[in-house]
């Protein structure tokens, strides 16, 4: 065959992904995320220093949320990536898989951070270690704070919809059953506590809420193993949450069936036959 002297050589893994974040880092849409980031990290890193000087567990599994804010922020790159990219030979239907992808890995990534702090937390009930209070109470509203702003400043498409479709988590049906009888009481406040509530909002407040009983119960009792207790139950709400939004993507990954179509399928089958 003929012999190409100056073949142009095979850009590496790490040559192409470059490619494709400047390709990305050139819109400026993608700035913002890109500042949200880069805040992130350095949030991040006080949370971790305050986890360690605190010997605080519980705020260990509320910091793991803040490093889930880093997935979800990846994952709206990626989207914005999809965007720009048009059909290949190779990925002929788009590549919205890379979508369902990352939702996937970064529910799952996230159960496995809730798993970790389930089997520290049981070594722990063993041998309970003292708990300094002196930054739990900061760093418990630093990280709520900076969630909540990233939550309500992004509009992150993979996740918002694969929130709104997926199952239900138990902590959005207790707490809609709590909000049923509240406007119960006071009709005027359905437009606000009937709707299904954001799940990230959500579990954002609760881990923050056992925080703040575990900073009193622990300044007022020196009942040490509240933290525990409260990691624990952060660790029960993020499976909770993520393991519903998992399940959907996966199941968008396996090309299953959606249930809505199923009773419609069934129908149209027994016409034909």
């Amino acid at each position: 065959g003929t012999i190409h002297l100056f073949r142009k050589s095979q850009r590496s893994l790490i040559g192409k992904l470059t490619h494709e974040f400047r390709l990305v880092a050139a819109d400026r849409r993608s700035w913002k995320i890109l500042l949200f980031g880069a805040i992130n990290l350095i949030c991040i890193g006080f949370l971790l220093m305050w986890c360690s000087s605190t010997n605080s567990i519980a705020l260990t599994a509320y910091t793991y949320l803040t490093i889930f804010d880093l997935f979800s922020l990846v994952t709206c790159l990626i989207s914005y990536w999809v965007m720009m990219k048009k059909p290949s030979p190779v990925y002929s239907f788009g590549f919205e898989r890379f979508e369902v992808l990352a939702v996937f890995a970064s529910t799952v990534l996230a159960q496995l951070g809730a798993l970790f702090i389930l089997k520290e937390s049981a070594e722990r009930f063993l041998e309970q270690p003292e708990i300094h209070t002196g930054r739990l109470l900061v760093g418990t509203f630093v990280a709520l704070f900076f969630n909540l702003f990233t939550m309500l400043s992004i509009r992150n498409r993979p996740f918002a919809y694969v929130s709104e479709a997926a199952s239900t988590s138990w902590l959005q049906e207790h707490v809609a059953d709590l909000s049923r009888s509240i406007c119960g009481i006071i009709p005027g406040l359905s437009s606000i506590f009937l709707p299904r509530m954001n799940p990230f909002v959500l579990i954002d407040i609760a881990g923050a809420l056992a925080l703040c009983i575990t900073y009193m119960l622990i300044e007022i009792n020196n009942y040490f193993a509240v933290d525990t207790a409260s990691a624990i139950a952060i660790a029960l709400m993020t499976f909770g949450t993520m393991y519903p939004m998992s399940v959907y993507s996966g199941k968008v990954l396996l090309q299953t069936t959606p249930p809505h179509v199923i009773g419609q399928l069934d129908k149209l089958l027994r016409e034909v036959s």
